[in-house]
Formats: structure tokens, sequence, C-alpha cells
């Protein structure tokens, strides 16, 4: 009966996948700017593929916060709003610094995701990995000081955080090309946090998080070095 397997999509949901991930990479690398309209009917015919394809790889985009999708004006590439990226920063430091201070009272397995991000993370820098997954593995490692905290509410909260500013992160990273700055900070981090010394950690995290709020805004041109609010 073939109303047995109606649900299975094989075939189309791989190419959806597919389609995705170019758009993805696409937009990691910069060929596709925040902003950028994504048409459908040009999207099917420069991949190839029908436009219900092209309409479900992009629901995923807008999904995962990566594109916006506007009442008669469709998809475009996600473009981050700096009042919600001030937002989102400070709700990062409050949770990755929370996390920071709990270091001697984490499980060690914890202790351990914290280290095992960082080696995937540098490791990814040597390599010269793609845009997309040094933003992904930059990203565990900030999520991975949370993970210190013992909460899966919280880790979970620090998740959703990640998403919101993946694309801006992304975007820093590409233009400012300074991977092996950002991995040689965040081992120092972890140096201190392993030297016991946690009101430095603490303090390092929350001064490179004050920096990536600034870097960010700066970008997108809504605020000034000198100009930032300092947090003290």
């Amino acid at each position: 009966m073939p109303e047995q397997f109606g649900s299975l999509h094989l075939e189309l949901s791989s190419t959806v996948d597919r389609v995705a991930d170019e758009l993805r990479r696409a937009v990691f690398d910069g060929e596709l700017e925040s902003g950028t309209p994504l048409r459908e009917i040009a999207l099917a015919a420069s991949l190839g593929v029908s436009r219900p394809t092209v309409r479900e790889a992009l629901a995923l985009l807008v999904a995962e916060g990566l594109a916006t999708r506007a009442p008669n004006k469709g998809v475009s590439v996600a473009q981050p709003d700096p009042e919600s990226v001030r937002d989102v920063c400070r709700a990062r430091a409050v949770l990755e610094i929370a996390g920071v201070w709990r270091w001697h009272e984490a499980l060690e397995e914890d202790r351990e995701a914290v280290r095992r991000a960082l080696v995937a993370y540098t490791s990814a820098v040597n390599a010269g990995a793609s845009y997309q997954e040094l933003n992904e593995r930059h990203l565990a490692v900030h999520r991975s000081l949370v993970g210190l905290t013992g909460s899966p509410r919280l880790v979970a909260m620090a998740e959703s955080l990640s998403a919101e500013l993946k694309l801006a992160l992304a975007q820093i990273d590409r233009v400012r090309r300074n991977a092996h700055d950002q991995a040689g900070s965040h081992t120092h981090l972890v140096r201190l946090l392993e030297r016991g010394d946690v009101e430095a950690a603490a303090a390092d995290i929350e001064q490179h998080l004050a920096r990536a709020e600034v870097d960010i805004l700066e970008a997108f041109g809504t605020v000034t070095r000198d100009s930032a609010p300092r947090r003290d």
C-alpha cells in the first residue's frame, strides 16, 4: 500500500538539506550578505532544484535565525538588530561568568567538555577550517562554559542565545580574520581556570564578551569604540 510510506521523502529531504547547507556556506563565507533577498525562483534556477525544495531549505534557515521572512517581501539573509545584539551579549555574559565561577564545584565531565571544546576550536583554526565550522567551534567553547553550571536549562538558554548571535559573530570573524587571536584568548582563559584562578578567569571572560559586543556593534556602524558603554 503506497499510503503506508507516504511520509517518507528521503530524496527530497536530502536535497533540501543540501540546498540549506549550500546557502549556509554562502552566508558564512560572505557571498550572501545581511539583507540580501533570497528569491525562490532565482535560487531554484541557480541550484537546479524545484521551488518547493528551495522553500523548505529557506524555512530551515529562518528557523535557525540565519534568514528572516517578512510579509509581502519574502525571505532575506538576517540582519542583526543592535538592541537585540546588546541584550544577547549581556545575557551571555551572565551565563558564562556564572559557569566560570563554578569551575571548582563543576563535575569533572563538565570541565573536560570545556577542554575538548577548546581543542576542537584550536584544531579547526590551525587547519584553516571554513568560517561556518570556526563559528560553530567558537560558540561551542562559550556554551561549554555555561555547562559548568550543571544546569540543562541554562545550557539550553545559552544555545538559544548562540543561535541569535551566530550570524553576527561569523561576519565579525570573516572581516577581522582574527581566529588565531581568538583561539589564543580562549586558551589563556582555560589556563587560568586550570591554575585555579577563577577570579581572573571571570574577569577575563567578562572583558572578552564586552569587547565582542563592541566589535559586533562597530561592524554594523551602530557604535564606536570610544562611545561604547563600559562595564565596571
